[in-house]
């Protein structure tokens, strides 16, 4: 039996690329962003390319502020 501690494999252990997958979100955002000038005709299609890229940068945002306060390992 395990005890207390969860079962893991070793590849759960590896480091990831924080930097690269923060750094592609922001790029994905402003690719949403982009993407206002575009052949649309509604506003709907506006709505929801600023709220994605919103929602793509304060999850970047919020783990920095996590990661920065020691919350988040």
């Amino acid at each position: 039996m395990a005890g207390s501690e969860p079962v893991t494999s070793p590849d759960q252990h590896k480091p990831g690329h924080r930097k690269a997958g923060q750094i592609g979100a922001v790029l994905s955002a402003l690719a949403l962003l982009a993407m206002i000038c575009g052949n649309h005709e509604g506003r709907v299609e506006d709505i929801w390319l600023i709220g994605l890229a919103a929602l793509l940068l304060i999850i970047v945002i919020g783990d920095i502020v996590l990661r920065r306060s020691g919350l988040r390992s």
